[in-house]
C-alpha cells in the first residue's frame, strides 16, 4: 500500500492516507486529550467516514511502545478493504 503524510482532505490535514483503501492513520499526542481538540477529532472522523474513509486512532506512546500491535491493526483494516 502506498501512503501519504500530512495530506489535504477537504479543510483537514489527515496524518497518513491510503487513498487506494481509503484509509486515513491518525497519530495523536498529549493535545488531543483536551476537550477543544477532541470535539474537533470526532468532527473530523465524521467528515473523512462520510467520505468513505476508515480512521484508526493511536496514541504516540501506543506506536512507540506496541509497534507490531499498531502495524497489526493497520494490516488488518488495508485487508478488509
Amino acid at each position: 500500500m502506498k501512503f501519504r503524510r500530512q495530506h489535504p482532505m477537504g479543510r483537514f490535514i489527515v496524518d497518513f492516507v491510503c487513498l487506494e483503501k481509503k484509509l486515513v492513520i491518525e497519530l495523536d499526542g498529549g493535545q488531543h486529550a483536551g476537550c477543544r481538540e477532541e470535539v474537533r477529532d470526532l468532527e473530523r472522523d465524521k467528515w473523512l467516514r462520510q467520505e468513505g474513509y476508515i480512521v484508526l486512532r493511536f496514541w504516540n506512546n501506543e506506536v512507540l511502545t506496541n509497534v507490531e500491535g499498531v502495524a497489526q491493526r493497520i494490516s488488518n483494516a488495508c485487508n478488509e478493504r
